[in-house]
This record gives structure tokens, C-alpha cells and sequence, in this order.
């Protein structure tokens, strides 16, 4: 096999002489250039733990690289914070970031020939971002996850930013003083770091681990361990042996492989994002999966892991009992792992998984004689208000059923504020829309209006349903990617204070009390809402993304005859060049 089948035409020959010039002024030889170029796709940002400390990690990667024999090229890409944006305007980036983390690495390899590439992500839109774009491309590749944040210390007990939102709610409700929420807000994050929870940044990490596009192992180590940064050396020369192994992506991320994630999610009560991001991956490698696959799948996965934010323990005591191979372990004894599916480092998950070393005595993991629940945390309801479907984590806390009146808001801000004023009382329902992929646009998570919730003593008693996101870190009774959103004229846009809505989990059920004659009037009576951005990237994502029932990801509508136009998904329909082609 030729290692170098792509630099190898931007390099060689008297005709790319101008090119091997550019290269030169870099510092790069004429030897440097007759080895194959790994492209370095580095997250690394300045205005978040989560991954401030990855320009330390590429540095360890990228001599990997160099000590198998291959030529590292360091290029960066954004990220945006979803801690630091959480409940703002600003939280309508962090989805929209995911595409364009995708966008512009698929740009740079395209543009530069790289023959490989490793990734590095940290915060969450930034794992899905970089493994969908490793997806487009289909060139021998991995990715590397910056690690765990270590959990503060606050009165003696763990904590973690999630315990900081909640606070909020408290403090609001007269249950902490600001005195106590300052000196939390100073000991919840002790250093870089993913937040330290089974939130979307450590459960998508760990839904990579099993999916085989990262080393086994290498996600769970903390991000400011001592190993972490050996991890990040051999991940730079596994790359090399993937290039000559001409292991590629879409061989990796096959229909087994992401049920294989999706089990584990459903074992660790892992975040709901997590359907959102598979269901795009799925998109990207070209393979069948649907909304109601996850709630199919996690019916007959147990509730194995012991995690916040409905547990006990953090992600980096996940690691210390043996990390994500415990969980792959737990499932193939349960026979709920496809055991034959590829991974990068060129064993199956099954004999990972048998290698898993498990510490004696751990809490964290249950046996399955044991297990926390006899099935796993996501439930995909339907219903007249969620025609499409809408995705409920379920950890054993919640209430089966709940009935109460809608109060109805059309944006996280005003729900907030609601909350904030102690509005909200015990049996309502938060209906909180225009929040959706299009009417946000972007999607945003709800964790400020949620953790006021059950800040105020109301988690229990109080439902919540919206189309926009939910953070890792929310818990309680809530309903998010209700599909299809109120700005494509769902059901969810008819919803009018004091309408009694119905969840009703082991029917799979989410409905509201009307009749359909007066749901066809309001629908004839809806109007669209005027779009809340008119240029610039919102005003483009919003124009193009799909349903959260498909992923939220920005697809290519290609006109076709005269004047018919239709939208393409899966292998060939995604990526930035089928968009400018259409």
C-alpha cells in the first residue's frame, strides 16, 4: 500500500515544487516531506477547561507521530462552551459548532492532502464534530478525548458544575445563601477537564471507546493524570499503524458498532444528546439507524453504572474501577455486545472487553445479577405531541406517569425567568418551544431552567417538555428534541396554557388532552414565527438542518428537473462539498 496515495500528489514531482517551498518555510525538509502527513485536528481553545490543556496533548501526539515514521501537521478548529453559555443567546452556538467543527477539519485535510489524521476533542459538540468529519473524509484516522475534569470538593462532598446550576435554583428559592453558591462556584472545577459527570462530554467519550474509533481506554483517563499524556503519545503512533493497516472509518463505525454505543450509553444513564450525535454519525458512515432503535435497544440493556447526575460517583472513579472496558465487559456477559466489531487499534470490542481490568471491590459498575435497573436510561416517546418521537432519560427516579397543566413559554428566557419568580408549581408541565434545530436556531440545552427546577425542591413533581437539548447534567421527568419543533408548525407550536398533557412512560406515550378537530383548527390558525436570524452562519444552519429526529445535521438539497428539490441523507447527501454542490 502507498502511505503517502494522498500528499503524494500535492508533493511529489517538479511540478509541486512551489508547494514543497510553502512547506519548507515551516521548517519542514525534504525527509519530513517523503513521509506520510498526519493531519493534528486540535480543539484546543482558550475559553474553557475542557480542553485548555490539549495544546500540551498535541504536542505528545504529534511526537507519536514522528517516532513511527510519519510527519505531524497541527491545525485547530473551534469549539464552543456549553457551561459558560448555558442559558444565554450564546448557547444557540454550541450545536451549530458541531457542523462547523466538522466543516472546517473536512476543509483543511481536503485542502492539504493529509494521508491520516488524528483528532482531539474535549467539551461535547466537539467529539461528535470531530468523529463525523473523520467519517466524511474515510482516511485512515482516530480520535483522541482530552479527559475528565477532576470533581471539586464543597463541605466535604463531591461536586461538579452540574451541583453549581443547581445551586442557583436554590439560592433563588432561599434554600442557599449567595454566600454558600460563591464559595461553590469557587471549588466546583478544580482544573482543565470535561465536566466530571455522565453528562455529554464523558458519555459521548465513552460511546467513542465502544463505537472503536478511539483506542479503548485512552477516553478515561482524567485529563490531568499522569498517563495522559503517554496516552496521547501512543495514540500518535497508532495512527501510523492504521495507515498501514488502511483501516478507514466507515469500517469501523458500522450498524453493530453503534449499538454497541448505544447499549453503553443506556448502562451508564448517559446524556440524551447522545441520540442526536449517534443518529448524525449514522448519517455520516452511511448507515441505517432511528430515533426508536434507542429505545429499543436500551430496553433490553440493564442500568449498570452508579453516575451523576443521578448518582454517586464521577467520571473519573469510572476510571479508577477499570474505566469504559468495565461497561463493554458487563455487556458481553450480558450478550448485549456485538463482540466481532472492528476497532482502531485492530482488536474486536469483544476481546477488548475481555481484557478489561476491573478494580476488586468497585462501586461504581454493578454486577448483572445486580444491575441498578432491569433496563437502561433512554425511552423514545410518541404521541400527539411528538409525531416524529422525543427522547426521555429515565434512571428510576422518575414518576411513570404524570398529568398537569401546561405552562407554556416560547423561550428558555422567559421559562427561566418563570422559574426564577417561583411560577412554577407542583404538578405543572414546562412546555418550553421555538427552541428547536430551525426556531432556536441551535437547539439550546435546557440545564438553567431544569437544575432551577430541582433546585427548588420541584425535580420530582414538576414535568418538563421542549424541542430544543438537554444537558448531560439535567435530571428529572423532562422530554427534549420533541419533534417535529414548533418552527416546522409541530404540535408542540399548538400547546396553550392550562392544556393537560400526559407522559406516560411505559406506554411510550406524550399527549395533550385536546381533540383533534380543535388541534386542526389552532394548526390552520398557526402562523410561522418571523426566523430570529436573517444572514450569517444561524441564518444558514437554520435554512438547512433536519429534524432532531434525524440528528439536526445540515443537509444538501439538490434541485433535480424542473424545479423539484429533494434532500439527501446518509453516504454522498452530507459534507460541505455535496452542500456547495447543491
Amino acid at each position: 500500500m502507498d502511505l503517502r496515495s494522498h500528499s503524494r500528489v500535492m508533493l511529489d514531482g517538479p511540478d509541486r515544487a512551489p508547494s514543497r517551498a510553502m512547506l519548507k518555510a515551516l521548517g519542514l525538509t525534504d525527509e519530513d516531506l517523503r513521509r506520510p502527513l498526519i493531519g493534528i485536528a486540535n480543539t484546543w481553545i482558550e475559553v474553557m477547561p475542557c480542553n485548555i490543556h490539549l495544546r500540551r496533548l498535541a504536542e505528545r501526539v504529534k511526537a507519536g507521530v514522528r517516532a513511527a515514521g510519519g510527519t505531524p501537521i497541527e491545525f485547530n478548529t473551534i469549539a464552543v462552551s456549553d457551561g459558560i453559555a448555558m442559558g444565554t443567546e450564546g448557547m444557540k452556538a454550541s450545536l451549530i459548532s458541531r457542523e462547523v467543527i466538522a466543516d472546517s477539519i473536512e476543509l483543511v485535510v481536503r485542502g492539504h492532502a493529509f494521508d491520516g489524521v488524528v483528532a482531539l476533542s474535549g467539551c461535547d459538540k466537539t467529539i461528535p464534530g470531530t468523529v463525523m468529519a473523520l467519517l466524511r473524509l474515510d482516511l485512515p484516522s482516530l480520535m483522541l478525548y482530552g479527559g475528565s475534569i477532576a470533581p471539586g470538593k464543597f463541605d466535604g462532598r463531591d461536586v461538579t458544575i452540574q451541583d453549581v446550576f443547581e445551586a442557583v435554583g436554590a439560592c433563588a428559592a432561599g434554600r442557599m445563601s449567595e454566600a454558600d453558591l460563591h464559595r461553590l462556584e469557587d471549588r466546583a472545577c478544580p482544573g482543565p477537564g470535561a465536566c466530571g459527570g455522565q453528562f455529554t462530554a464523558n458519555t459521548m467519550a465513552m460511546a467513542m471507546e465502544m463505537l472503536g474509533i478511539c483506542p479503548m481506554g485512552s477516553g478515561s483517563v482524567p485529563a490531568m493524570d499522569s498517563t495522559k499524556e503517554e496516552v496521547a503519545f501512543e495514540a500518535g503512533k497508532l495512527v501510523m499503524d492504521v495507515l498501514r493497516r488502511n483501516l478507514r472509518p466507515r469500517q469501523i463505525v458500522t450498524r453493530q458498532a453503534l449499538e454497541n454505543a448505544i447499549a453503553a450509553v443506556a448502562a451508564t444513564g448517559g446524556s440524551t444528546n447522545s441520540v442526536l450525535h449517534l443518529l448524525a454519525l449514522a448519517r455520516e458512515a452511511g448507515v441505517a439507524l432511528a430515533i426508536d432503535d434507542f429505545d429499543r435497544i436500551s430496553g433490553r440493556t440493564p442500568l449498570l453504572a452508579d453516575l451523576k447526575p443521578w448518582g454517586r460517583f464521577v467520571a473519573t472513579d469510572l476510571y479508577r474501577a477499570g474505566g469504559v472496558a468495565v461497561i463493554a465487559k458487563r455487556l458481553l456477559e450480558a450478550k448485549r455486545l456485538h463482540a466481532f466489531a472492528k476497532t482502531v487499534t485492530g482488536r474486536t470490542i469483544g476481546e477488548e472487553a475481555k481484557a478489561a481490568r476491573e478494580t476488586p471491590g468497585q462501586l461504581v459498575v454493578s454486577s448483572l445479577a445486580t444491575p441498578l435497573r432491569p433496563n437502561g436510561g433512554l425511552v423514545v416517546l410518541h404521541g400527539n405531541l411528538a409525531p416524529e418521537g422525543c427522547v426521555v432519560k429515565i434512571t428510576g427516579h422518575e414518576s411513570r406517569r404524570h398529568e398537569g397543566p401546561a405552562q407554556v413559554f416560547d423561550s428558555e428566557e422567559a421559562a427561566f425567568a418563570a422559574v426564577q419568580r417561583r411560577r412554577i408549581k407542583a404538578g405543572d408541565v414546562v412546555v418550553v418551544r421555538y427552541e428547536g434545530p430551525k426556531g432556536g436556531p441551535g437547539m439550546r440545552e435546557m440545564l438553567a431552567v431544569t437544575a432551577a427546577i430541582v433546585g427548588q425542591g420541584l425535580g420530582e413533581s414538576v414535568a418538563l417538555l421542549t424541542d430544543g437539548r438537554f444537558s448531560g447534567a439535567t435530571r428529572g421527568l423532562m422530554a427534549g428534541h420533541v419533534a417535529p419543533e414548533a418552527a416546522a408548525g409541530g404540535p408542540i407550536a399548538l400547546l396553550k396554557n392550562g392544556d393537560r398533557v400526559i407522559f406516560d412512560i411505559e406506554k411510550r406515550r406524550l399527549d395533550v388532552r385536546c381533540a383533534a378537530t380543535e388541534l386542526r383548527r389552532r394548526q390552520a390558525a398557526w402562523k410561522p414565527p418571523t426566523p430570529r436570524y436573517r444572514s450569517g452562519v444561524m441564518a444558514k444552519y437554520a435554512a438547512s438542518v433536519s429534524s432532531a429526529s434525524e440528528g439536526a445535521i445540515t443537509t444538501a438539497v439538490f434541485s433535480i428537473g424542473s424545479g423539484a428539490r429533494t434532500r439527501l441523507r446518509g453516504r454522498g447527501g452530507t459534507g460541505i462539498r455535496a452542500r456547495l454542490r447543491a
